[in-house]
């Protein structure tokens, strides 16, 4: 009998479900796009109802796409956006507000509040993380402060909450736990201990009560129910860390870049956390089963394929994302100008809220070739300094950068990230990494996979950038965007 890994990616802006066979070949997909809601600047929400309606219908539809059965599927893997928060009625199972978004701004107020005692580092020590409205925390203590009733409700544990892993694994089996890797990005985890942490819980007036169990990466957590009835749900992983592990980032100093809605950068760090001067994330990669935890440093950049989306959908320069390769490609360079998309503020090296979009540079010589030119450039820029930082926090010298995500099929853009980084760039046969990861870690559990040599062998190479710029040329062009990226500060 045929034999399947189902892997659910619940993504930012669509719901996929990927079936993927002992190789880690993609045998069948489905996917469904969800609504954007911006309720007011800066906040974005999703519903989570309309998601896990999607994700019923991606499994319903990714079986019939194969002609398998649920005794085809051995487990089932999920990866989620990170940070994005729900928080729902136990008894009934309704969320009490639409999920609050990893790029929603609307808790810098509370962010502000608690780093003016201790500065945006005080909880850096135990959590990794600065304080910054991207992570989950500030936004259930915002949910609980701003929906009616709400903080009644949880303090009797009545409410749960969740990130989009958790709302999932409860609506396909009944439990309720999150894995390390997605726990790591709340503010309420400590780092060494894995555990939630009662003196971070009282500072963000969180009844622990609401809060999931934090398990490892891979182990069955339970068994679904529906249309993979019985079939074990045993992976859960973030979709950065998800990646970092499809893309067989198993040893200290291998690293990854996914180029998504956002773009973020991951380099496995080994079995201790190792603490960022450079502006960074101290995160989980991953903990398989009874393993020790491996650590990694992220750079995490809140806008990159989103500006595509942006170009499209607001400005209709192009009719589909796709079209933005050849529209760049009708001039030779960006004129002159920066697109820096702080749309959400600058994440990673930044970390400041007060941060807004920018186009610097503009002349009447500028057409909308060159935005969407300084659109792509805006990605490899950031990653770049991403990199930076993360040389400086590891003392490692990166040699190659492995890439993944719906942006690495931009032929400029990869040519022109293998410039500006001066390194190979390198794309895998499977360029669905995220996915990949959380199938992996499901397989793994159920045996399906012994181990990481023979996930190691699946691993293959489809097309490398090499670098063929003159230094003086990317140092100068570098050098630009850093004095773009100041004009965006103090806006807010």
């Amino acid at each position: 009998m045929r034999q399947f890994i189902a892997a659910i990616d619940q993504g930012t802006t669509s719901t996929r479900c990927i079936l993927f066979d002992h190789a880690g070949r993609l045998v069948a997909v489905d996917q469904k796009e969800h609504n954007q809601i911006y309720p007011k600047p800066g906040w974005v929400e999703h519903d989570a109802l309309e998601i896990w309606g999607n994700t019923q219908q991606v499994i319903r539809g990714v079986l019939a796409r194969a002609n398998a059965t649920p005794a085809e599927v051995a487990a089932i893997g999920i990866t989620n956006q990170r940070e994005t928060t729900v928080v729902w009625e136990k008894s009934t199972g309704r969320p009490v507000h639409h999920a609050i978004v990893w790029q929603d701004t609307r808790t810098d107020e509370i962010c502000n509040a608690l780093a003016a005692d201790g500065g945006q580092d005080r909880l850096r020590a135990k959590t990794g993380l600065p304080l910054a409205t991207y992570f989950s925390g500030p936004k259930i203590q915002w949910i609980l402060d701003n929906v009616p009733g709400a903080r009644s409700k949880a303090e009797a544990g009545e409410l749960l909450f969740g990130t989009m892993d958790t709302w999932l694994i409860w609506n396909l089996t009944g439990e309720h736990v999150t894995d390390v890797t997605n726990a790591s990005r709340t503010l309420l985890m400590d780092l060494t201990t894995l555990g939630w942490d009662p003196e971070l819980l009282a500072l963000l007036n969180i009844p622990a009560a609401m809060l999931p169990r934090i398990a490892s990466s891979s182990e069955t957590y339970g068994l679904a129910r529906g249309a993979l009835e019985g079939v074990p749900v045993a992976g859960d992983l973030g979709d950065q860390q998800a990646a970092l592990f499809g893309q067989a980032c198993y040893n200290p100093g291998e690293a990854k870049n996914t180029y998504g809605t956002g773009c973020f950068m991951l380099l496995n760090t080994g079995q201790a956390p190792v603490p960022s001067r450079a502006g960074l994330l101290t995160t989980l990669g991953y903990k398989i089963g009874s393993q020790p935890a491996v650590y990694a440093l992220e750079g995490s950049i809140a806008i990159t394929g989103a500006l595509i989306q942006w170009l499209r959908d607001n400005l209709g320069l192009i009719e589909k994302s796709s079209d933005v390769e050849a529209l760049a490609r009708s001039v030779e360079d960006s004129g002159g100008m920066y697109f820096v998309p702080a749309f959400s503020g600058l994440f990673a090296p930044y970390w400041r809220s007060d941060a807004r979009g920018v186009m610097v540079g503009l002349t009447r010589y500028i057409n909308k070739g060159h935005i969407a030119r300084a659109a792509l450039e805006a990605s490899a820029y950031q990653t770049r300094e991403v990199l930076d930082a993360m040389e400086k926090d590891s003392g490692v010298k990166l040699t190659a950068l492995k890439v993944d995500g719906g942006m690495v099929f931009n032929e400029l853009l990869m040519q022109f990230q293998a410039d500006l980084l001066n390194v190979p760039v390198i794309r895998p046969k499977v360029a669905e990494t995220t996915a990949l990861g959380a199938a992996y870690a499901a397989g793994l559990a159920v045996g399906f996979w012994q181990g990481f040599d023979e996930l190691r062998a699946n691993w293959g190479m489809e097309r490398q950038w090499q670098p063929g710029m003159q230094a003086a040329q990317r140092e100068a062009l570098y050098a630009g965007w850093k004095k773009a990226v100041t004009r965006t500060l103090d806006w807010v």
